[in-house]
């Protein structure tokens, strides 16, 4: 997940709350001082941290719970509304509205820039629009032939004339091919810095190519110095959004965030790891309430349903909240569950569960994935549809039939079980008003499987 360490800090701040008998100033105090310290080691600027803080403690002592939610609650989400103020407030949409819609990416050396523009080409290929990605980067070594292998990679046309040292020439060459796109992505060159070389080459570029929208690529690992970057191509070279990278790896990335916030430059995109499929829009709300281990089920189930149709993921949604999946629905879901993510990811964003498992065993249990198959290939229907029946002789023989050892088939089984029970423990009906409240509050109600 991204910016995982500051999530796992968040949500040990709120553990205190939750373990509390009676809320009161100095419960308070001590929260907001553990969110401040997580923030501060996140690299979010200080003053910024001060403010955020003050607020929250200022709102959790002067304002009274509503009849729906307890004092717990209530407190709860003063920090989720003040954490989504100051991470961005309302998503930054990129809408198609013309064809073709042009997109220029922008940024300096390390960003990631290309890596970046493949997976926003692989990120609106997936919703059926046909893509182009044009290279116009002159003055890096192998950028043509990085940019064209991912476009290959991802099976979509690649335009670029290598060696070609002139990125307006690029542009008017291929100019009239661009219209029978939806989407055309173009990768411009970087810098160390915003120098005056670079400010007018991308001012010809956007003269040339005319875009819909000017992206600013900023690595997560910048921290807070992310405000200046934004400020500074804000002004010299006009944006009209950032895609932030690199926020799986690093402990600045939530410098990053909030410094982009400051700006009032939305951040559109971000970057959750390196793969190409590893990228999402930049929601707010949806990234707040995975950091606080509140879930996720709506991205969840927007990833779903690109690896698996609608009725397939309302379906998965509602057997895992009622605790109702077998063997075989593991079994029948495995590659797809694969392809949303880690597994960690996965779990992170069904609500409750960020901290009902441990790492340790999700990525254990990512290595041992690929044994499962053959473990549950072995089983009988009835042991598929009916795990309990599975004891010492039936271990034996699935172990011998599947060519893995009797621990594996135990370790599968404990994991399925202690899945079920947690799930037994968010599905009782408390717990489902609980977050049917919460889902109604972040505007979630309503959305596939709900």
């Amino acid at each position: 997940m991204a910016l995982e360490k500051l999530g796992d800090k968040l949500r040990g701040s709120l553990q205190r709350l939750f373990k509390a008998t009676h809320i009161d100033a100095k419960l308070i105090d001590q929260i907001t001082a553990d969110i401040k310290k997580s923030l501060i080691a996140a690299d979010v600027n200080i003053d910024l941290t001060n403010k955020l803080t003050e607020t929250i403690k200022r709102r959790a002592l002067a304002e009274k719970s509503s009849k729906l939610l307890t004092a717990r609650e209530h407190t709860v989400n003063i920090v989720y509304d003040e954490l989504v103020k100051f991470l961005g407030a309302e998503a930054g949409k990129l809408e198609i509205e013309k064809k073709p819609t042009k997109i220029v990416l922008q940024g300096l050396f390390g960003s990631g820039k290309t890596t970046t523009a493949s997976k926003l080409a692989k990120y609106y290929k997936k919703k059926g629009l046909k893509v182009a990605l044009v290279q116009t980067d002159t003055w890096r070594p192998a950028a043509f032939e990085q940019l064209q292998q991912l476009a290959e990679k991802i099976n979509v046309p690649f335009y670029g004339i290598k060696g070609e040292k002139d990125p307006i020439k690029i542009i008017k060459k291929f100019e009239p091919d661009f219209d029978n796109f939806n989407v055309v992505i173009l990768d411009t060159a970087g810098r160390d810095a915003l120098n005056s070389e670079l400010i007018k080459e991308i001012k010809a570029i956007k003269e040339a190519f005319r875009p819909d929208e000017s992206l600013l690529v900023l690595s997560g690992d910048i921290g807070q110095t992310a405000f200046k970057q934004a400020d500074t191509f804000k002004d010299a070279v006009g944006i009209s959004g950032v895609i932030l990278t690199k926020l799986d790896g690093t402990a600045k990335g939530g410098g990053a965030l909030s410094a982009c916030s400051a700006t009032g430059a939305k951040v559109k995109f971000i970057g959750v790891g390196e793969h190409i499929e590893d990228f999402e829009e930049y929601k707010p709300k949806n990234f707040v309430s995975r950091l606080l281990g509140m879930g996720d089920l709506e991205t969840l189930l927007k990833k779903a349903e690109e690896v698996m149709d609608k009725e397939t993921a309302e379906e998965l949604g509602k057997k895992f909240l009622k605790a109702e999946f077998t063997l075989t629905d593991v079994y029948k879901q495995m590659e797809s569950v694969k392809k949303l993510g880690p597994l960690s990811q996965v779990v992170g964003m069904i609500p409750g569960m960020a901290n009902a498992i441990p790492k340790e065993l999700l990525e254990m249990q990512e290595d041992k994935m690929k044994n499962w198959k053959y473990i549950i290939d072995s089983c009988t229907i009835k042991e598929r549809d009916n795990p309990d029946i599975i004891k010492t002789s039936r271990i034996s023989r699935i172990a011998k039939g599947s060519g893995k050892s009797e621990q594996d088939v135990r370790d599968l089984i404990k994991q399925y079980n202690q899945m079920k029970k947690v799930m037994k423990q968010m599905g009782n009906p408390k717990q489902l008003k609980k977050l049917e409240k919460l889902m109604n509050m972040r505007g979630l109600k309503g959305m596939p499987g709900f």
